[in-house]
C-alpha cells in the first residue's frame, strides 16, 4: 500500500501543470524579466501580461499572481483566457503575473511529517520562503513598475493549488482573491483541512474571496468536499466563497475545464 500511495503522490504533483504545458497555446504579447530573490537564493523569471486597456488608459488594475507561470507552463493559456473574458466584458481588466518554476515541488509544498510525502522530491517544504519572495520582493517590484490597485489575487492548480490554500489559511491578509483547482490537500495528512476551523477562527476582518474546485481524484475530492462542509458550517462573515464539485473532470483536465467560471466568479464586472 505504501508503494501505491507513493506513486499516487508522484502522479498528482506532476500531472497538473505538465498536461497543460503539453497543449501548445499561442503565446500572448507580454513582458519578461529576471528578478533575483534573496528569499529563495536564486534568479526567477517573471512573465507579465497586461490587457489592451492598460496601455490606453491611466487606470490602476488588480493583479493576479500565479506559480506554474512560465511560458512553457500555464501562463499562456491563463493569459489568453483572461484576454478573451476581458474582451467579452465578462470580467474586469486585470494584470497577470506568472512565476516560472525552478524547483517546483520545493517551492509549492509546506512542511510535512509524512515520510511518503517527503519522497516526492529531494527537497520539499519551501513554500514559506517562496511566499516571502512573493510578498517581500515580487509584489513590491510589480507595484513599482506597473499601475496596480490594492487588489491582489493568486491562482493555482494541484501543488500550486495547495500553495494557494496554504497561503489562504496561514497568511490570508496577503491576497484578496484566492483561486485553487484540485489543491493537493492530502499533503501532510490533510493538515490544512484538519486545522481549518482553527485557522478560520483567526481570519482577518477584511473581505476575502475564495473559489476552489475538486475533480474526481479520490485523494483530493474527499478533502475539498470536507472543506466545503466546514465552510458551510462556519460561514465566515468576511469570506465570500464558492466550491465547484467537478465530478466529471480528472486531475489533468480540471484547470482548463474550470478556469473561465473561476475567473468570472472572481472578477466579474458586476463585482467591481
Amino acid at each position: 500500500m505504501k508503494k501505491i500511495h507513493f506513486w499516487l503522490l508522484l502522479i498528482f504533483v506532476s500531472i497538473g501543470y505538465t498536461n497543460s504545458a503539453q497543449i501548445k497555446d499561442e503565446i500572448p504579447l507580454h513582458e519578461t524579466f529576471p528578478l533575483f530573490s534573496k528569499q529563495v537564493g536564486e534568479k526567477r523569471i517573471i512573465n507579465v501580461w497586461t490587457p489592451p486597456e492598460y496601455a490606453q488608459s491611466k487606470d490602476s488594475l488588480a493583479v493576479l499572481y500565479m506559480a506554474d507561470g512560465g511560458i512553457q507552463e500555464d501562463f499562456p493559456h491563463i493569459a489568453n483566457t483572461i484576454a478573451e473574458l476581458v474582451k467579452a466584458k465578462k470580467i474586469q481588466p486585470i494584470i497577470l503575473v506568472g512565476i516560472e518554476n525552478t524547483v517546483r515541488r520545493r517551492d509549492l509544498t509546506p512542511f510535512t511529517e509524512i515520510e511518503e510525502d517527503k519522497k516526492v522530491a529531494p527537497i520539499v517544504g519551501g513554500s514559506e520562503n517562496f511566499r516571502k519572495f512573493i510578498k517581500d520582493e515580487l509584489i513590491p517590484h510589480i507595484n513599482k513598475h506597473y499601475r496596480t490597485s490594492k487588489r491582489k489575487g493568486i491562482i493555482g492548480e494541484s501543488l500550486s493549488g495547495l500553495f494557494v490554500m496554504e497561503t489562504f489559511f496561514t497568511t490570508p491578509y496577503l491576497f484578496d482573491d484566492y483561486v485553487a483547482m484540485d489543491p493537493s490537500l492530502w499533503w501532510n495528512n490533510h493538515y490544512l483541512v484538519r486545522t481549518a476551523k482553527e485557522s478560520l477562527s483567526k481570519f482577518p476582518e477584511t473581505d476575502k474571496k475564495l473559489w476552489f474546485a475538486g475533480s474526481s481524484a479520490k485523494d483530493i475530492f474527499k478533502h475539498t468536499r470536507e472543506l466545503d462542509g466546514i465552510l458551510k458550517s462556519l460561514n465566515p462573515p468576511h469570506l465570500k466563497w464558492k466550491y465547484s464539485d467537478e465530478k466529471k473532470e480528472k486531475h489533468n483536465t480540471i484547470f482548463r475545464a474550470t478556469k473561465e467560471k473561476a475567473l468570472i466568479w472572481t472578477y466579474s464586472i458586476s463585482n467591481e
